[in-house]
């Protein structure tokens, strides 16, 4: 009898061990699939960052998309909750039924990495995703921006800036305005402003990196002649051997009409959400 006991209990630890390596299994496929997801999340911000046209057009195709992949990330999350919680289960049956200290090494010491290190990955997501932008309001550096100051009645005031520098610690642009105004008094003057008050013009040389703003689009353009942007309307495509856009001007009212005006395409931006002018 005691003989048969004590067989019973070393099949129970062998059951034991063998569902505690099937849960690890498990676990570490759980991972497998949280990084295919957040690699898809990354590669659509990072879309989202190079070609911010792209949500203009499409955004709520991206949305859905985004919020079913974060649904996605947290159903993988809770499963992996309930995995860990069930392997803790077993690992504590084991220890109890008086498992040898060389299995006990063997089998918890790589679960347990795995948790720690799913545990981080929505940290290191997000680090790197914020790293990246960093990265690319750094790069601005001696470049002519759109920037957003509010006026003395709260409203937008666009203008052509110069980025001086960028402070990756308060995440902050100080930009110079060249050409603050006409009359004597004016100075250049400088301004520390929010990342979400600058917005990157296309670049000037290569017309195919540009937003390709339809017929009927509003947009935020530079008036002709001026540093000031206003909201626009596309009269027309964007003419290709030019690569200007044609575009009637909010309040640019002249014998009853809007006149069309040509503005090239490193003058014209996306216009922003609320914006107010």
């Amino acid at each position: 009898m005691s003989s048969s006991a004590g067989g019973g209990g070393a099949g129970g630890g062998g059951t034991d061990i063998a569902s505690l390596l099937e849960k690890a299994k498990e676990l570490d496929q759980l991972k497998k699939d949280q990084d295919d997801v957040v690699a898809e999340i990354n590669k659509i911000h990072k879309k989202i960052l190079q070609s911010p046209e792209m949500v203009d057009k499409s955004v709520d195709a991206i949305l859905l998309k985004l919020r079913g992949l974060y649904t996605r990330a947290k159903d993988l999350s809770e499963s992996e909750i309930s995995a860990s919680t069930t392997l803790i289960g077993l690992l504590d049956g084991l220890l109890q039924s008086g498992a040898s200290t060389a299995q006990r090494k063997k089998i918890v010491g790589e679960p347990k990495k795995k948790r720690i290190k799913s545990d981080t990955d929505t940290a290191r997501f997000s680090a790197a995703s914020m790293r990246n932008q960093l990265d690319q309001a750094a790069n601005l550096k001696g470049e002519q921006v759109a920037a957003r100051v509010k006026s003395d009645d709260e409203k937008d005031e666009w203008f052509v800036v110069k980025v001086i520098h960028f402070d990756k610690e308060t995440k902050e642009y100080e930009v110079l305005d060249e050409e603050p105004g006409d009359d004597e008094e004016s100075t250049q003057k400088k301004y520390k402003l929010p990342m979400s008050c600058i917005i990157p013009f296309p670049k000037k040389g290569d017309p195919s990196s540009a937003p390709d703003f339809g017929q009927g689009r509003q947009v935020l353009a530079v008036y002709p002649g001026t540093t000031a942007l206003y909201r626009a309307t596309v009269a027309s495509h964007r003419k290709r051997k030019s690569d200007d856009y044609i575009l009637e001007f909010d309040d640019d009212e002249e014998d009853g009409s809007l006149p069309q005006r040509a503005v090239p395409f490193y003058r014209v931006v996306a216009l922003p959400e609320g914006h107010r002018q």
